[in-house]
């Protein structure tokens, strides 16, 4: 059995999504609506917990859409429910970015539809990117060889811990 070193607790993931809400807003005063679009299934738990975090501390309409994706082949992406976010602000939330390439697939549809403004966060940005995929919204950012692995754990909609093996 592989080594768990643990980078993020419950709580410490809580404290990290709701400093992440603040700089949502701080970036975005002038909107008057965000559409949070997380990643399946992790970053669609992110997107719902920032969704709760920020209609506490705004009066922004805050819309989660779910995206989709075979990481391994993502020729097929499914956003749900499906509206337009033709002039609107899109955050696209994930729980790990490494490579960029599964944010890279995910933006595929969102820009097809012409939003004024495509924002990217991650719960856990690690450093070997193949894609040129910035993430404007870091969580914890953390320094890792190849063939590290980081896992975020969920449990009954909610995230619980992050490891490293």
């Amino acid at each position: 059995m592989q080594h768990k070193n643990y980078i993020l607790t419950q709580d410490a993931i809580a404290q990290k999504l709701l400093r992440l809400a603040y700089e949502i807003l701080e970036n975005n005063v002038t909107e008057t609506e965000i559409i949070l679009a997380g990643i399946y299934p992790n970053g669609a738990i992110i997107a719902t917990q920032l969704q709760k975090h920020l209609t506490q501390i705004t009066n922004k309409k805050i819309t989660v859409l779910t995206i989709a994706l075979n990481k391994k082949q993502p020729d097929v992406i499914t956003i749900t429910p499906n509206i337009t976010v033709n002039n609107k602000t899109v955050i696209v939330t994930d729980d790990v970015s490494m490579t960029g390439k599964t944010m890279a697939y995910a933006l595929q549809p969102l820009l097809a539809q012409h939003p004024s403004k495509i924002q990217t966060l991650v719960l856990v940005e690690r450093q070997q990117k193949n894609y040129p995929i910035h993430s404007d919204y870091v969580g914890l950012h953390i320094s890792t060889t190849l063939h590290d692995l980081i896992i975020v754990e969920q449990q009954n909609g909610e995230l619980v811990s992050g490891y490293m093996v």
